[in-house]
């Protein structure tokens, strides 16, 4: 049986309010679980204390004994210094989709293409004028 260390969701439409419980990761997300080990309250300011309450002795024993918080709850119990949490790093985050990089390589070739053609009239012109002045001298 493996053990989660995750929220579940109480409170009315559009005002959350969240346990922090630790559950059997198939059990559902506000179904059974074992213990109540917090609370998170989104409403509230983020420097209020309220905002995230731990029960920081059991979450340790939860712990010790191989449960596994999920991502948002790995952030809580770093910011109360009971987890060490890794920056993450996605350099592919900030790159455009599939079809938008289609879009600007079609766009690039073909500003290409116009500075070519652009500069070809100008280079025969240029070779142009260079024959009269040969020829007139």
């Amino acid at each position: 049986m493996t053990v989660k260390i995750r929220l579940s969701r109480g409170g009315s439409k559009k005002r959350p309010y969240y346990r922090i419980v630790v559950a059997d990761e198939r059990a559902p997300r506000d179904g059974r679980f074992i213990e109540r080990v917090g609370t998170y309250n989104p409403l509230l300011p983020k420097d209020n204390e309220e905002r995230v309450t731990l029960k920081t002795e059991r979450i340790q024993h939860w712990l010790s004994v191989g449960a596994k918080p999920t991502d948002r709850v790995h952030r809580f119990l770093d910011a109360a210094g009971l987890m060490a949490r890794e920056a993450r790093n996605n350099p592919k985050k900030a790159l455009p989709g599939k079809k938008a990089q289609e879009r600007i390589d079609a766009k690039r070739e073909a500003e290409e293409a116009a500075s070519a053609e652009a500069a070809e009239p100008a280079e025969a012109d240029a070779g142009a004028e260079a024959g009269e002045e040969a020829a007139a001298q």
